[in-house]
């Protein structure tokens, strides 16, 4: 059974914040997604560790969709998660790993 899909985040406010959508998606996604010298696989991994450490949750859920998508295994996020416990604290651990749990779960490959 498919899941109808959620809206893009950057949908969602388009209309309200047009050259905030213009920039992340020319400059971040067109740009710094796309330089050669880091993989997106690690980019994404970057990505999230930042996102863990700020506690920034509503912008984790779709980065842990793409990290998946960008090759990084459910095993590699949680050692991610766990990692970041002792440098960014164990309320962030905690709250990442229950968002990863939900994010694994709604693309049917749970943890």
């Amino acid at each position: 059974m498919s899941k109808t899909p959620t809206p893009n985040v950057r949908d969602n406010i388009r209309a309200t914040a047009p050259k905030l959508i213009e920039l992340t998606e020319e400059v971040i996604y067109g740009d710094m997604w796309e330089r050669e010298e880091l993989s997106k696989r690690d980019r994404s991994l970057i990505t999230l560790a930042a996102l863990i450490a700020m506690g920034r949750e509503r912008q984790l859920i779709g980065h842990l969709n793409r990290a998946v998508d960008n090759g990084l295994t459910h095993d590699e996020i949680i050692e991610t998660i766990t990692h970041l416990a002792f440098y960014s604290g164990f309320p962030t651990a905690i709250t990442a790993a229950t968002i990863a749990k939900e994010v694994f779960a709604d693309r049917s490959d749970p943890i």
